[in-house]
């Protein structure tokens, strides 16, 4: 009997997968272990139950009470964790929208900043400069203030005259001829300067006159003259390939280039000596620029007109 008795036992004791790790986690299993029995007892009742002989793996434990449970390993340090808080990191598509209107708002931004920086033409002017250059924006303002309170005379005169028809007409020869100085078929006279290009080395091309040019007209130069051509609406320069020089309108000019101007010479000579200007640019190409302004100059050359071919005056 008692040999029987010790193998029965020994089936009872459940097999050994691994030793607990502590104390509560073997109490842990022995409860679930007696909850899991106690169930299945009160399922097959007194008079279902078999024996311990005929019930097989009676002896046995149940699966729950087999695999005993690993405890969760929490790192110890504190910057551990807080990295394993922060990565991998948890982004949602909110905070990715947000992100990715932040980043177009700040490169837009970064881009106009840096374009004004870059387009900023005075940025390096000196104060002499600048004081220059306003006086020039004065003068241009007092000019067409002048030109404002002529007009404004004009009309007075036209509108008290007791002979409308006599003053009619006087007014309309001042201005057929200011018409003859601005398309060239007039001579024209008055202040101004004379400015003078010596190209030596022949590094003078038609785009630099043309520049020249420009810079005049936009300091409120009235008649133009380049050596013996008359420069009006329709003048263009190319370059003259067979030797130095430049051709305007189709005739040869070749340096020194001498320029004519009738304008007002404190408003002309600051427009070309602005830092980056036409006397700098010329400078840069081995030419050198004089600039005369006097009292009275003398524009004779005249421009031949041509015919108008396709344009005619539009009626009213």
């Amino acid at each position: 009997m008692s040999e029987e008795k010790e193998p029965r036992e020994r089936e009872a004791e459940p097999p050994v997968a691994g030793e607990p790790e502590s104390a509560a986690e073997s109490v842990e299993a022995a409860d679930s272990a007696e909850k899991v029995a106690g169930t299945a007892e009160d399922a097959e009742g007194p008079e279902d139950a078999e024996g311990p002989e005929d019930a097989p793996g009676a002896g046995e434990p149940s699966a729950v009470a087999a695999v005993p449970r690993e405890p969760v390993q929490l790192p110890s340090d504190g910057r551990t964790r807080l990295m394993a808080a922060l990565w991998p990191p948890r982004v949602s598509r909110g905070q990715l929208v947000v992100a990715l209107l932040l980043f177009a708002l700040g490169l837009a931004l970064a881009i106009q900043v840096r374009s004004t920086n870059d387009h900023s033409e005075l940025r390096g002017a000196r104060q002499e400069d600048l004081v220059r250059i306003l006086d020039e924006l004065d003068g241009k303002q007092q000019r067409l203030q002048s030109e404002k309170t002529q007009l404004e005379q004009s009309l007075a005169q036209l509108e008290n005259s007791s002979n409308q028809a006599k003053e009619a007409q006087e007014q309309t020869r001042k201005k057929a001829a200011e018409l003859g100085v601005l398309a060239g078929t007039e001579k024209a006279t008055g202040p101004g300067i004379v400015l003078t290009i010596d190209d030596p080395q022949g590094q003078v091309k038609a785009d630099m006159l043309l520049d020249t040019l420009q810079e005049l007209r936009a300091a409120g130069a009235e008649a133009i003259q380049i050596n013996d051509v008359r420069v009006v609406a329709g003048t263009y320069f190319t370059d003259n390939s067979s030797e130095k020089g430049v051709r305007i309108d189709g005739k040869d000019v070749s340096q020194p280039f001498r320029f004519t101007v009738v304008g007002n010479p404190q408003d002309l000579t600051p427009a070309l000596n602005i830092p980056g200007g036409v006397v700098r640019s010329l400078e840069n190409h081995q030419a050198q620029a004089t600039i005369v302004q006097q009292q009275k100059v003398l524009v004779d050359a005249l421009a031949t007109p041509k015919p108008l071919q396709y344009g005619k005056p539009a009626a009213k």
